[in-house]
């Protein structure tokens, strides 16, 4: 399994798919991490929210990098369609975990200001419910599912949108609460108790993306 994974990231890095997402969080981090940005919570949420949405666009972009041939000859090198996809979902996980500390790190550098103690803490847990749900959605939104990529590009933009907007989904309630608080320590219980709800979405859609792509094949 450990050389599957490294397989799956070297190829994604070699491919270099991952920049335009990458880059792409760099600046959303560096724009909303200004001098009179607020507190640090409240940016923290603005960089999960951003995270999610690149977290579903690297998801994609690590699925793409192998077209359907080769993708085909890995799981049979593999000698199962589980193995390679648990590899995609660690490749993407590793990804986002990239993106969590430089949505955490970035904004103490580019402008400095008090740091509590459970101010990184709740980022952290923010960017991973985010990074959760993000890869989720593009687990669902990639072509083992849709091979109408159009399509899944409305889809998945869909899925973020209401993700991060609806009234009452784990990260808009998150965000709400980290943006209108000053003292992360208000909202750490909330996000430790959101942070299931974005793993069992990426369970879920794992499993929805097997069955899917097996049918198919």
């Amino acid at each position: 399994m450990n050389a599957l994974i490294r397989y799956t990231f070297a190829t994604t890095v070699h491919a270099q798919r991952y920049l335009a997402p990458v880059l792409l969080f760099c600046a959303g981090v560096g724009i909303s991490s200004g001098n009179n940005s607020g507190p640090l919570p409240g940016v923290y949420a603005l960089n999960a929210a951003i995270s999610l949405v690149c977290a579903t666009w690297l998801t994609i972009a690590v699925i793409s990098v192998e077209d359907p041939v080769h993708r085909a000859i890995t799981v049979v090198a593999a000698r199962s369609p589980i193995r390679v996809l648990a590899a995609t979902v660690a490749v993407s996980a590793l990804l986002a975990l990239g993106l969590t500390v430089i949505g955490l790190v970035m904004p103490l550098v580019l402008s400095p200001r008090p740091v509590s103690a459970a101010d990184l803490p709740a980022g952290a847990l923010a960017h991973l419910l985010c990074g959760s749900l993000g890869i989720a959605i593009g687990l669902v939104c990639s072509r083992l599912v849709f091979r109408r990529q159009g399509y899944a590009l409305l889809v998945a933009l869909a899925l973020a949108a209401a993700a991060l907007l609806t009234t009452g989904s784990p990260p808009n309630t998150l965000f709400k609460r980290m943006a209108n608080t000053s003292d992360a320590g208000d909202v750490l219980p909330l996000a430790l108790a959101l942070l299931p709800a974005g793993l069992a979405a990426l369970a879920v859609a794992a499993v929805i993306t097997h069955v899917v792509s097996v049918r198919r094949d």
